[in-house]
């Protein structure tokens, strides 16, 4: 059986078996069907019930309970038991044995002295609880010491650990592969042999030696500790020679076995084992170029020591150094554009101290493992002496050469190398994070707020530079108005090509007439278009994507791409007519840089600023891997690269939009009635059967249509049924609630966004509330766009206090403040597109609280999505899941558990 985590409230005791692996955990569960005896805390014994779990299926739950505050003591402590197991196996440390009743068996062994101590202090903070099966011989109940009984279940979990069915298809052999005991007790000898280390053995150190520093002759001399006591050390010579009694009649066979240990790790060692006496070991040039190169590094992994003479120096380092041969350069924009290359170099430094050129030539002409610099003799790590010899490496374009400034680090031949950049580019890298010391242009009617204010000056600093950016503000904190000043103050320098979603043409049209009277605005859309030479040109991707040839053709002062996680996907048709179109500068707006993954990121940013991430296969191996994997400094170097590029704030930072009335949101639980029930295990039952005889893309239709299809039940069983003529009332808890959301929302004079993903149910519920006699309008994605317009001016004029939205179609751009509710009727996968659909009425001018209602349906799929989306809210702006596509990699198991009807 599993350990659940209700088992880790209880006391959690150990019971020794033989084999070890067959001991078990015995957790004193009033629900067990187990009975053990226990020491009875006023005396004698008690009999209690209790669940009984195998080691092996016992150990990965309790290290999960050592953090789990609610665990009882006992269990805590078998976690922390566990988790030094683990570790012990994890290092290998585990040795053959055969036990009292002659089965094969694994220990936990060698242990150094830091295991040793650690293994005492557990044992010393051992609670009661976690001892109290009384020992079996006693007259009276005694308690076993609790060192021996956590030796007993270190051994238990090494003894666990190594078996499997693999194991035993790889060797060939049942004893020590094999779950099922085996007698083994003709290998009781060879056991001891092996395990003779066991506690009291030695540990192997190589101090090397060289009598002529200049002939560069070493010699590896073998050095024993003994782990008992860390500071007795005897040379193995003397060991032999029987000077030092103090390591036991066994060290010498202890000894050799390190040395054959150590033998694998490092195979120049074997030769040592051809000696009668495994004293010392003449070193090659080889030899000891192998050891500076990483063999020594991977002895010491293995607890093997490699001491160099005090003599020699080991003090060089390298750096890479970039720009050092150029000077500043005089004109930035034509330098950040990749006109211009910059210098990068490996510079090798002794104490700190540069080397200069002479010196670096000398360690590149060097063929030895050492060398006389600076009147002493230097160790040379063979990667350094090569690095010497090529020290000029391949110059790099100004925004490589930017990038290394930000983050500190280069990629050199597939690896990150720390990078230092030259005065010059630490100058340019602090003046990105200075803003343009520019004023609110005099043509803007209108007074920007000081945030707002601070983008124009950002955006200024960014585009004077020819450099591109990401105005990522949320939605209704006026991205429009900040990029309609920075056009005025970049006048002169172009038209302004801005390209956005069809129904957001009428909303720049608007803002740029009313902010900035005068200035040309033409919308190139429809028939008969034609561009501007100064200005504002209006367009939508589609016609964008139509016309790109002949909108590349035309000089852009500035190209603005709005909602610009439109062009997310770098493959698609409309991001790749996008990058065809030149500008002396790229701005993208967008409420939601990322939505789903860091290669959106990448998208946007490699548009606004080509070459500053580095290819999209790089930029995933580099930073989108890492980061998603939890690496916390990898997204710190990427934060710092990508910081001056994209400006983010948020409503919620302080001083941003103090005048915004409150937000309230609300999950709100409907239950099924019981013909969505019914339909919903009927669903489950049918296409779950199919999923478990389907495999690769076949499996994933068929879990992408169960989801749909159970979400489809939950808003209403007419939409999954597809009924032409549905009777819609008392057949969904779903629409029951916003029938009472929307009369008390209208009755109080307010207006209400209705957001759902499927027009389908939109109609319905248009259908609905127009038979109801509740004024409705409904928005999706065949709206046209003059008809859009229109709906929103009598939405923002009381017309219509319900206004049914498709989460697709109307999810950004439009500016809906006159809604004082928001009602998501079903769940998207992604918490920041819910975000931006509820900006539609949250936002700048928003004079009313705002209540934001999500329709769930207790005990349904909706319900597990609700508690994930709440888990990775707080991720909306980093790295989340992909939605509907991660799902289709669950198992039959974990897929079965998502959509059960609880």
């Amino acid at each position: 059986m599993r350990l659940t985590t209700d088992l880790a409230r209880h006391a959690a005791l150990f019971q020794p078996g033989d084999p070890p692996r067959s001991g078990r955990m015995a957790f004193l569960d009033p629900g067990g069907s187990a009975v053990v005896t226990v020491a009875s805390e006023h005396g004698g014994t008690r009999e209690v019930a209790a669940t009984l779990v195998p080691v092996s299926e016992a150990v990965a739950a309790l290290a999960r309970a050592r953090t789990d505050p609610e665990a009882h003591p006992a269990a805590r402590f078998w976690g922390a038991a566990a988790l030094v197991a683990l570790q012990l196996v994890t290092r290998g440390r585990v040795l053959p044995g055969v036990s009292a009743g002659e089965h094969d068996s694994w220990r936990a062994g060698p242990l150094d002295a830091a295991d040793v101590q650690r293994i005492r202090e557990l044992a010393d903070a051992m609670p009661g609880s976690a001892r109290a099966i009384p020992l079996e011989q006693a007259d009276e109940p005694l308690l076993p010491d609790a060192e021996p009984l956590l030796r007993a279940f270190l051994d238990a979990v090494a003894d666990a650990m190594p078996r499997s069915p693999g194991a035993v298809r790889a060797t060939g052999a049942t004893a020590y592969a094999a779950v099922k005991p085996v007698k083994v007790p003709h290998l009781r000898r060879w056991a001891e042999e092996v395990s003779a280390g066991l506690d009291s053995g030695v540990r192997l150190s190589l101090r090397l030696e060289a009598d002529d520093l200049e002939a560069a002759e070493f010699r590896a001399v073998v050095q024993l500790h003994s782990l008992a006591d860390p500071s007795r050390v005897v040379d193995a010579a003397d060991l032999w020679q029987g000077h030092d009694p103090g390591f036991g009649a066994r060290a010498r066979i202890e000894a050799t076995l390190a040395i054959r240990r150590a033998a694998r790790t490092w195979p120049r060692l074997e030769r040592l084992l051809d000696s009668a006496v495994p004293d010392e070991l003449a070193l090659t040039d080889g030899d000891v170029e192998d050891l500076l190169a990483g063999a020594a590094e991977r002895l010491a992994a293995t607890g093997v020591e490699v001491h160099w003479p005090r003599s020699l120096v080991r003090g060089l380092s390298v750096r890479a150094v970039i720009g050092e041969r150029d000077g500043a350069p005089n004109d930035l924009p034509t330098f950040l554009g990749g006109h211009q290359l910059a210098s990068f170099d490996w510079q090798l430094a002794l104490g700190g101290e540069r080397l200069t050129a002479a010196e670096m030539d000398q360690l590149a002409e060097a063929h030895r493992p050492v060398v006389r610099l600076r009147d002493q003799w230097v160790l040379i790590d063979p990667d350094l002496a090569r690095k010497a010899r090529h020290r000029d490496l391949k110059p790099l374009t100004g925004l490589e050469a930017l990038g290394a400034a930000l983050t500190g680090t280069v990629e050199v031949e597939g690896e990150q190398v720390q990078a230092e950049p030259t005065a010059w580019l630490r100058d340019l890298r602090e003046r990105l994070t200075e803003p343009e010391d520019v004023t609110q242009p005099e043509a803007l009617a209108a007074t920007l707020r000081d945030y707002q204010l601070a983008g124009l000056r950002w955006l200024a600093r960014m585009t004077s530079l020819g450099l591109g950016g990401c105005l990522a503000d949320d939605m209704g904190l006026g991205k429009t108005i900040t990029l309609i000043a920075l056009h005025l103050h970049r006048a002169g320098t172009g038209p302004t090509l801005v390209v956005c979603p069809a129904s957001l043409l009428g909303n720049w049209e608007r803002e740029i007439t009313r902010f900035a009277p005068g200035v040309p605005v033409r919308r190139y859309h429809g028939t008969n278009r034609t561009l501007a030479e100064e200005g504002f040109v209006l367009t939508t991707y589609g016609t964008m994507r139509l016309d790109a040839a002949r909108l590349a053709g035309h000089p852009w002062g500035l190209l603005v791409a709005d909602e610009a996680q439109h062009v997310k996907n770098p493959a698609s048709g409309t991001a790749k007519a996008l990058r065809e179109i030149p500008a002396a500068a790229r701005v993208a707006l967008t409420g939601t840089p990322v939505e789903n993954n860091l290669s959106e990121l990448w998208a946007i940013l490699d548009w606004t600023t080509p070459g500053l991430l580095g290819p999209l296969s790089r930029f995933r191996a580099r930073w989108a891997k890492p980061v998603e994997s939890g690496d916390s400094q990898a997204a710190e170097r990427l934060s710092r690269l990508v910081g001056p590029f994209l400006l983010r704030r948020r409503k919620s930072d302080p001083g941003i939009a103090p005048e915004l009335p409150p937000k309230t949101e609300t999950d709100r639980p409907v239950a099924l009635t019981t013909e969505q029930a019914g339909l919903y295990e009927a669903v489950v039952r049918e296409i779950m059967a199919q999923i478990a005889d389907a495999q690769g893309m076949a499996r994933r239709g068929l879990i992408v249509k169960l989801l749909t299809g159970l979400k489809q039940i939950c808003n209403h069983p007419a939409q999954y049924l597809h009924e032409a003529t549905p009777r819609l009332p008392g057949r969904s808890g779903k629409l029951e609630l916003l029938d009472e959301l929307v009369d008390t929302i209208v009755a109080e004079d307010g207006a209400v966004l209705v957001f759902t993903q499927y027009v389908a149910m939109a109609r319905l519920l248009d259908r609905h509330l127009a038979s109801r006699g509740v004024p409705a309008q409904l928005l999706h994605g065949g709206t046209p766009v003059a008809r859009r317009e229109e709906m929103v001016g009598r939405f923002q004029d009381g017309q219509a206090p319900v206004f049914l939205l498709s989460l697709k179609a109307a999810g950004t751009g439009l500016n809906l403040t006159r809604a004082d509710h928001v009602i998501h009727y079903d769940r998207w996968w992604n918490p920041a597109v819910e975000d931006q659909a509820t900006d539609r009425a949250y936002r700048i001018g928003q004079t009313r609280p705002v209540q934001v209602h999500r329709l769930i349906t207790e005990g349904t799929i909706e319900d597990r999505i609700a508690e994930m989306l709440a888990a990775k809210r707080s991720l909306a702006e980093a790295v989340l899941a992909a939605g509907e596509a991660a799902l289709t990699e669950l198992t039959d198991a974990e897929l079965a558990a998502l959509v059960e009807l609880r």
